[in-house]
């Protein structure tokens, strides 16, 4: 696939419509690829270059894997029996997350919605399709990454947190990335952006930069959240623009220490 037809693609993966000329001097618009694409071949990954192979992570040692998988099973059981806010009174059930827990990437959203309620992942629905979508434009399945909220537990109507579910949910986030030990985080949407990085700052001028987050600094890069790329698809540019960014910003850090 060239690199005109790879950039089509992933534009198509995020429902950004695209003009381009024919060979006649009409013009023709490209609409988003139906949600049921024939089969094509999968775009590079990420992490490498097309002419270069994969880098192998060295597996943690088995005593190392044995200590996290006790660590991730405490903190997943902790997080299932909280009552550390109110909000323990009307979920469902908790919405820990997903994913690789050897990720290099990790994905922030704000808080569960109805529907991750219900099932107890984040990132379902069609605000999940569309992060899926935003990225395989970057060449991450959704498996390859690991997706989390600041929050475990729903908010009544979808409602903004409250500072004091955040303070007591938070901890459980921190304890996250450091098991993961992600090289990148991606913060989606205003709230998640500012309480990982302790602002008001409004989102749009957190765009575009790295920030760090926790004790490590891990690089961090903040973008609009899918829900509401689904109210505005006019800011689908400028989440294409973050995720480019992201890409590049990705590609330039060190190997991560086994």
């Amino acid at each position: 696939m060239t690199a005109a037809a790879r950039r089509l693609h992933y534009l198509q993966a995020l429902g950004i419509d695209v003009w381009v000329a024919r060979t006649s001097p009409a013009t023709a618009r490209v609409t988003p690829a139906p949600a049921t694409p024939a089969p094509e071949a999968v775009p590079p990954a990420l992490v490498v270059p097309e002419t270069t192979a994969a880098p192998v992570i060295a597996p943690r040692a088995p005593a190392a894997r044995d200590s996290c998988e006790a660590a991730w099973q405490t903190l997943k059981a902790e997080v299932a029996a909280c009552t550390r806010c109110a909000l323990h009174a009307t979920r469902t059930q908790t919405v820990f997350g997903v994913g690789d827990r050897q990720a290099e990437w990790m994905v922030i959203g704000e808080a569960p919605g109805a529907e991750e309620d219900r099932r107890g992942e984040p990132f379902v629905g069609a605000a999940g399709q569309l992060l899926n979508a935003m990225l395989k434009g970057i060449g991450l399945p959704r498996e390859s990454v690991y997706i989390a909220n600041i929050l475990k537990s729903r908010p009544p109507g979808n409602r903004d947190p409250k500072p004091e579910e955040v303070a007591a949910c938070f901890p459980y986030l921190t304890r996250q990335v450091a098991l993961i030990r992600p090289k990148l985080i991606l913060a989606v949407g205003r709230i998640a952006a500012q309480n990982l990085l302790g602002t008001t700052t409004p989102l749009g001028r957190l765009r575009g930069q790295v920030h760090s987050f926790g004790e490590l600094a891990t690089p961090l890069i903040v973008t609009y959240h899918p829900a509401y790329l689904l109210r505005s698809p006019g800011e689908k540019r400028k989440a294409w623009e973050d995720l480019k960014f992201a890409r590049d910003v990705f590609q330039k850090l060190p190997p991560r220490a086994a």
